[in-house]
């Protein structure tokens, strides 16, 4: 199981003192966007090839990344910040546009996401969803998207040096 292999840091961190490892990369998902183990291999001196601590803190949250690339001129699709009640999330429904998106702003993988086409399925989902983002993802923060039906996902891999040399890899559809 991923809890007694992948997500053992301790035993990962012996392994590449055994071997001589100098840096590691964490691969993608699970330790990738852990930033208490990307300070861990730092402070046990094995460089981390990855996004930095600081990185991984900024874009954990999808409405952390959300406001920075609203900051920085991405287009985004029209949404809020985090929302405190069910109330909240049906009077910024209003503004957006049913149908909507109620999303956790932690984890992935669809857990903590559910389409909404009106007020009352939303007032519905509200605490479903919260309570689904606390117990997965140990964060109950939510908030709102416009749902695009047929919408794709493609994700962009880039990597990069820290001193502005980057590269995009190419693109990937998680559809």
């Amino acid at each position: 199981p991923v809890s007694e292999s992948y997500l053992k840091t301790d035993r990962i961190l012996e392994i590449a003192a055994e071997t001589g490892c100098d840096g590691l990369h964490p691969g993608y998902g699970l330790l990738s966007e852990n930033a208490g183990f990307s300070e861990t291999c730092e402070e046990a001196g094995i460089a981390w090839i990855g996004p930095t601590a600081h990185q991984i803190r900024q874009f954990g949250l999808k409405h952390t990344a959300r406001q920075i690339a609203k900051e920085s001129g991405v287009p985004l699709l029209e949404g809020t910040a985090l929302l405190t009640s069910a109330e909240e999330a049906v009077a910024a429904a209003e503004g957006v546009g049913y149908p909507v998106m109620l999303k956790s702003t932690a984890g992935g993988g669809g857990i903590g996401m559910e389409i909404c086409q009106d007020a009352t399925g939303l007032s519905e989902a509200f605490d479903r969803v919260t309570r689904a983002s606390q117990a997965n993802f140990g964060d109950s923060g939510v908030f709102l998207e416009k749902y695009i039906q047929r919408a794709r996902h493609v994700e962009v891999q880039l990597f990069g040096d820290g001193k502005g040399h980057v590269v995009a890899l190419g693109t990937r559809d998680c559809s």
